[in-house]
């Protein structure tokens, strides 16, 4: 608990929700079983990742598709949407070129 922040050990005190309990329970057995390589696949975002799950691949639902996060020591503490985005980052292309409706009429030398 030392190396959680405030806000993940006040979470942890008040219990794990029922959609995360099943999650636990699977990183538990994959550690116990000693597998390197599984497909672990959550929709539970606000999960706080916890040193027990170092080491893991945990497929993450971003509301489209899983994304692999590899947990690594660094993130104990943060929860595990936090490295699964839910958007794409905006990149705007040049005037005409991907660009809006109204720059489709820019000349293009």
């Amino acid at each position: 608990m030392a190396v959680l922040t405030s806000r993940a050990r006040r979470s942890l005190k008040r219990g794990i929700k029922k959609d995360q309990a099943p999650l636990l329970e699977k990183v538990r057995r994959i550690k116990k079983e000693g597998e390197t390589v599984h497909k672990l696949r959550t929709h539970s975002r606000d999960m706080i990742i916890l040193p027990e799950m170092v080491g893991l691949t945990v497929h993450v639902h971003n509301g489209k598709e899983f994304v692999p996060v590899e947990i690594k020591p660094e993130m104990i503490g943060h929860y595990l949407g936090e490295f699964s985005l839910p958007y794409k980052r905006v990149t705007h292309g040049e005037p005409g070129l991907r660009a809006t409706r109204s720059s489709m009429y820019v000349p293009l030398k």
